[in-house]
């Protein structure tokens, strides 16, 4: 294994010093490290961050793998500055057996770019009817903590009470998509005034903040672990808020998506920008953005969700909801938070990994940690173009736009995926 030593380089924001980085680990840290025969990175005006983490990913394997494959989208995580991403259990077959969630962990080992940590689906097929192989997938090889039938909201209030108490036994998460279904139904875009003069079907906030506000419920009630999926409006900011303030174990996420673009972004009928749940308003962008300071929402997640040509370029109303997200994620955040250093590592890496229980990620660059880190350039600036992403899907909504900092390097334990601002492999 090849020693790297990284020079000049800031942690978090501090003052520039120099990494050591040996046997996996980071062996050393200080200005002036001496190490003939490390390979040497220069870190001069970059910034070196804990490995990103993701816990909302989707890599289409198995079923898919025209939009993505585990390795392509752990190629574009790499290139994105992450070093773990958690993948949904939509597949096809769906992530609901041990089985399943084998295959994608393995794939995730075999492609060896990112730590890929499956998601099990809550529900068998998604169907929201009976709970899948929670405890079967628990205890695979694959140690699922996190369960999900994210596309698809678990809606049945004694169904989710169920999956609520069943992950209790081993500190297990359930992660809802938030969407009272008989309120959506036939939805294209946010309900409001843009809708309105548009003549399109609206997906109205408060079937987002009903569920929300159900699910603390039933998990204050349970005393079980919720997670909220891509929140998206002012609305389910004051539930979280509030049940947080009552000590309710639950934890939120924001999309980059819904840090940035508007409903407005619809009167294109361009479905890049079709989403679910949908771009909502500035107000509720202003709402999400003071949320995630403050902490009432947790983490940045991506919602990465590619998608084959022809599920994209098509009407409006036959478009499928998504879009790509991991290798701009950190651009978003910087466009939006500025450069606060520590508020991104805390919201990008650390708490997710906490979260998601990834021991050996989210840990800043010290003396014996696990050499799962990122470096970035705050001072770059790159224009985004479709064609050099390397996922396998082309649905960025950030096509041709201008967005600062670039990815030098990643690290997954003390190898690097990518360098240079290259996939390594």
């Amino acid at each position: 294994m090849t020693a790297y030593l990284i020079t000049n380089v800031s942690v978090v924001g501090a003052a520039p010093t120099d990494l050591l980085i040996r046997d996996g680990v980071v062996a050393a840290t200080g200005a002036g490290l001496r190490a003939p025969d490390a390979a040497v990175v220069d870190g001069t005006g970059l910034v070196a961050l804990p490995g990103l983490v993701d816990l909302h990913t989707h890599l289409r394997e198995p079923g898919r793998e025209d939009a993505e494959t585990v390795e392509s989208g752990s190629r574009a995580a790499a290139l994105g500055g992450y070093t773990a991403v958690c993948a949904m259990a939509n597949t096809s077959p769906v992530a609901d057996t041990a089985g399943v969630v084998e295959q994608v962990w393995r794939l995730g080992r075999e492609a060896g770019l990112v730590d890929v940590q499956p998601i099990g689906a809550v529900t068998v097929g998604l169907a929201g009817e009976r709970l899948a192989e929670l405890g079967a997938m628990a205890d695979s090889a694959a140690q699922v903590r996190i369960f999900s039938d994210d596309g698809h909201c678990v809606a049945d209030p004694m169904l989710m009470r169920r999956a609520l108490e069943y992950v209790k036994a081993f500190d297990g998460i359930i992660a809802q998509h938030a969407e009272e279904p008989r309120l959506t139904e036939g939805a294209q875009m946010h309900e409001g005034e843009v809708s309105t003069r548009l003549g399109l079907t609206g997906w109205p906030a408060v079937a987002e903040e009903a569920i929300i506000a159900r699910d603390v419920l039933l998990a204050e009630h349970v005393g079980s672990r919720l997670h909220v999926c891509h929140v998206s409006t002012a609305g389910s900011v004051e539930v979280l808020r509030q049940a947080k303030a009552r000590g309710v174990r639950v934890t939120a996420e924001v999309t980059p998506h819904h840090l940035l673009l508007t409903d407005s972004k619809a009167e294109t009928y361009d479905p890049v920008y079709k989403v679910n749940p949908p771009l909502r308003t500035a107000t509720d962008i202003a709402a999400l953005r003071a949320a995630l300071a403050e902490g009432v929402i947790d983490i940045i997640a991506t919602d990465h969700a590619p998608h084959a040509v022809e599920d994209k370029e098509c009407e409006w109303a036959y478009a499928r909801p998504g879009m790509l997200g991991l290798e701009t994620a950190l651009s978003i955040a910087l466009d939006v938070l500025g450069p606060q250093w520590e508020l991104i590592a805390e919201r990008m890496s650390r708490a997710p990994a906490r979260i998601a229980g990834l021991d050996s990620h989210g840990l800043d660059p010290a003396p014996g940690v696990p050499a799962n880190l990122t470096l970035v350039d705050p001072a770059a600036r790159r224009v985004v173009e479709p064609a050099e992403l390397a996922s396998r899907s082309r649905n960025t909504p950030y096509a041709r736009m201008t967005l600062p900092g670039r990815i030098v390097a990643t690290f997954l334990r003390g190898e690097p995926t990518v360098l240079d601002g290259k996939a390594v492999k």
